[in-house]
C-alpha cells in the first residue's frame, strides 16, 4: 500500500506522483536492467565493464523523451593534480554521462547525479540468487547495486520521465548526471566538475531512507612503514645499542597507541561537535609486516582511514591541517623512542576525498524535507558520516548539493543486497515534486 499523500500537493505534483505510482513495474524494470550490466568497481589496469553500454542504456531512455544527451570519455589531463583520480587511472572505455531537459530559463536549475559503479559481488556463492539478475521477492528489489546506487538512478530518472511525458516545462533546466568512479576514487564527480556539469543544487540519490543529508566527512588514507632490525626470532635478542635485533611491528604499536590516544582527543574536543556528523576517526584497516616466520620482522605498514569534518578542511576543502595533526602525533610519539627517534617512520598518503556541507537554510534542503513529507516519507535534515560524489560537486563545482534516497544505506555492499520497491516508487515521487518545486513549473 502507497503512503498517504498530503492535500498541500498541487494538481500537478498529484499527476505527477499518480503517474509514477502506475509506472511501477516500469521503475523496477529499469532498475533491473542497471542491476544486469556489470559496472563492479574500477581497478587501474583492468578492461572497462559494462560502463558504455549502461550509459548508452540511459542516453537513449533521457533522449527518447526530449533530453539534451552528451555521452564522454574524461581526458586524464583534464584532472591533473586532483587528489581524487589516483596514479594510472584512465576512463578508456567508461564515459560519463549528462542529459538535459532545458527550462524555460527564468528558473533554478536542478541536477539529479548518481553513480553506476558498484562493489564486487565476491564471495558470489553465497548470494540467494544471481546477484546481476534483479530478482522482486517479497517486495523487494534484489541484485548488486538495488540500493548503492542503481534504484536510486532509476527513481530519478523516471521521475524526469513522469514529467516529460506530463508534458510539464519547467522554468529551470534539469540535468541528469551519472558518473564511473565513485566507490573506488571519486575520480567520475571529479570529470564532470572538470567538464562544467553545475547547477543551482544538486540531488544524489544515495540511500538516505528520505532523510536530507546536508553534510558529510572527507576522509585520508595514511600508510604508516616502520623499519626494525631482523634477527633470528629463536635467540634472546641482544641490545639493539650494540646490534641486536628489533622488531618493526613491536615498534608499530607505539605508533598506533598514539593515534588511538589522538582519537580518543578527537571525540572530547569542542571543534569535533557537529550537528550531523559523528567526530572524525581514526581507524585501522590494513597491516603487514615480517619476512619469515622465524625472523624478527625488519618492516611493518600499517594503513588507516582518518575521518574528519567540514571544520577541519582547509581553504582548498582538503584535509592538510588534519594530515600536519597525524604526521605530527607520529613524530612526536617516534622521538619518545630511541630506536623510533632514529628511524622515523615514513608516511605515505593515498586519495583522500573531501567533507562538504550545505547550509541547512538552503531551498534545496526545505524542498526535498516539504517534497518527501506530502509524499508520505517524511524525513530529518541530517548527515552522512561516509562521503558521497555530492561533495565534489560542492566544494568544487558550486553546486550544493544534498543527498535524498530510499531506503537503507545498511544494505549497500551487503549480500543479497536490496531495496524495497515502494521506496523505489515514493523516492522517484518526491524528485519529481521537488523538482517541480526547486525549478518552478511554467504557466503554474
Amino acid at each position: 500500500m502507497s503512503p498517504p499523500l498530503t492535500t498541500t500537493l498541487t494538481a500537478v505534483e498529484r499527476r505527477a506522483v499518480e503517474e509514477i505510482e502506475r509506472s511501477k513495474e516500469d521503475l523496477v524494470a529499469l532498475t533491473a536492467d542497471l542491476i544486469g550490466f556489470d559496472t563492479t568497481a574500477h581497478e587501474i589496469g583492468a578492461p572497462p565493464r559494462d560502463e558504455a553500454r549502461l550509459q548508452e542504456h540511459l542516453a537513449q531512455r533521457l533522449g527518447a523523451v526530449g533530453a539534451q544527451t552528451e555521452i564522454w570519455e574524461p581526458k586524464i589531463e583534464d584532472l591533473t593534480g586532483s587528489r581524487l583520480v589516483p596514479p594510472g587511472l584512465t576512463f578508456e572505455g567508461r564515459p560519463q554521462m549528462l542529459a538535459r531537459f532545458a527550462g524555460a530559463g527564468h528558473g533554478r536549475s536542478l541536477l539529479l547525479n548518481g553513480h553506476i559503479d558498484v562493489v564486487s559481488s565476491e564471495p558470489r556463492n553465497r548470494w540467494t540468487s544471481d546477484p546481476n539478475q534483479a530478482q522482486v521477492r517479497n517486495g523487494r528489489l534484489y541484485g548488486r547495486g538495488a540500493v548503492d546506487m542503481k534504484g536510486g538512478i532509476a527513481a530519478m530518472v523516471v521521475a524526469a520521465e513522469t514529467l516529460m511525458r506530463l508534458g510539464v516545462r519547467l522554468a529551470g533546466d534539469l540535468l541528469i548526471c551519472t558518473v564511473t568512479d565513485e566507490e573506488s576514487t571519486g575520480a567520475g564527480g571529479a570529470a564532470a566538475v572538470a567538464h562544467g556539469v553545475a547547477a543551482d543544487a544538486a540531488i544524489v540519490t544515495e540511500a538516505s531512507g528520505f532523510d536530507v543529508w546536508t553534510a558529510c566527512r572527507g576522509s585520508l588514507i595514511p600508510t604508516i612503514t616502520v623499519v626494525g632490525r631482523p634477527g633470528h626470532a629463536g635467540w634472546s635478542a641482544a641490545d639493539p645499542g650494540d646490534g641486536g635485533a628489533v622488531n618493526a611491528i613491536e615498534k608499530m604499536g607505539i605508533v598506533s597507541e598514539a593515534l588511538r590516544h589522538l582519537e580518543r582527543q578527537w571525540h572530547g574536543r569542542a571543534d569535533q561537535h557537529h550537528p550531523h556528523l559523528s567526530p572524525g576517526d581514526i581507524i585501522p584497516t590494513m597491516i603487514s609486516g615480517g619476512e619469515w616466520i622465524v625472523t624478527i620482522p625488519a618492516s611493518c605498514r600499517l594503513t588507516y582511514h582518518v575521518a574528519y569534518l567540514p571544520g577541519q578542511a582547509d581553504a582548498d576543502g582538503w584535509g592538510s591541517k588534519v594530515e600536519a595533526e597525524i604526521a605530527g602525533c607520529i613524530e612526536r610519539a617516534a622521538n619518545a623512542d630511541p630506536w623510533l627517534a632514529e628511524h622515523q617512520p615514513t608516511i605515505e598518503w593515498g586519495p583522500g576525498v573531501p567533507p562538504a556541507e550545505v547550509p541547512s537554510d538552503h531551498p534545496i534542503v526545505r524542498v526535498m524535507l516539504d517534497a518527501g513529507a506530502d509524499i508520505g516519507r517524511p524525513g530529518r535534515a541530517t548527515g552522512f558520516d561516509n562521503w558521497h560524489d555530492g561533495a565534489t560537486f560542492t566544494r568544487f563545482g558550486g553546486t550544493p548539493a544534498i543527498c535524498f534516497g530510499p531506503s537503507d544505506v545498511r544494505s549497500a555492499h551487503t549480500i543479497d543486497e536490496s531495496v524495497a520497491v515502494g521506496d523505489l516508487v515514493a523516492c522517484a515521487q518526491a524528485i519529481a515534486v521537488g523538482a517541480l518545486r526547486f525549478s518552478g513549473q511554467v504557466g503554474a
